[in-house]
């Protein structure tokens, strides 16, 4: 049976990722920070529901002896990893001008270094093992830039790119990356928003509706799986037409 780890699993996109991989019958590296109780509430969840099994791992992946520490303790259960999904992230709107040092920093580090980190601590086994398929979670403002939010859009261009150029570099070890571009998702990040400003990015979404993190978790199950396995360095946008 194969293996999934999920970074930020314990909610939203990563918890919807979870399911649907376990779903799809991969025994389950759940990963959290915070939220240790939600975290272990959804590892019963899929125990419970799919024939699978679930390891949850408390880590801050921007640390990367705790990441390290992390895997190794994935590997000694399962002895490898397939799948990998670095989803964890933060988000920080602000004007470009009242972004500090601290805010950049932090940004980049929780959605950038962080994917270095868990993907260095995974890449050897998955090279060893000759297979392995990397997912990361970008976003829209990745691709396009989005007012307000400079160390965000930043962030996760940089994951567009560090997705692009490890898919070359491990194609010839039969391990794909590709990379995941949401739009508008329904998660605890667009908590901030007003009715009326949720209203005003609805009409700018030509499909009408806001994403859901299943949405996002088919995307991803679909490029964890054989049905993706000419595919490669690529960036699949879920966003309703928002950005095309």
């Amino acid at each position: 049976m194969k293996t999934a780890l999920i970074t930020g699993a314990s909610r939203g996109i990563g918890t919807a990722c979870a399911i649907a991989l376990a779903k799809s019958g991969y025994n389950i590296v759940l990963n959290y920070f915070n939220s240790e109780e939600k975290a272990h509430n959804i590892a019963k969840i899929i125990a419970d529901n799919y024939s699978v099994e679930v390891l949850a791992v408390k880590a801050d992946v921007r640390d990367k002896e705790q990441v390290d520490t992390m895997v190794q303790k994935a590997l000694e259960k399962f002895e490898k990893i397939d799948v990998l999904v670095n989803n964890a992230g933060i988000a920080l709107q602000k004007l470009f001008t009242d972004t500090t040092a601290d805010d950049w920093n932090d940004v980049i580090c929780a959605n950038l270094n962080s994917v270095y980190n868990v993907t260095h601590a995974v890449a050897k086994n998955m090279i060893s093992n000759h297979s392995g398929s990397i997912v990361n979670i970008s976003s829209m403002w990745g691709q396009v830039g989005a007012s307000c939010e400079v160390a965000y859009s930043a962030s996760k261009a940089g994951v567009i790119g560090f997705t692009k150029a490890l898919a070359k570099e491990l194609a010839l070890s039969n391990i794909r990356v590709n990379c995941i571009a949401p739009g508008v998702i329904m998660t605890d990040m667009m908590s901030s928003f007003s009715e009326e400003d949720l209203k005003l990015i609805k009409e700018d979404i030509p499909l009408g509706e806001f994403g859901t993190g299943k949405n996002v978790a088919d995307a991803v199950a679909f490029l964890a799986s054989d049905k993706a396995q000419y595919i490669t360095g690529q960036v699949l946008s879920v966003n309703g037409g928002m950005v095309i």
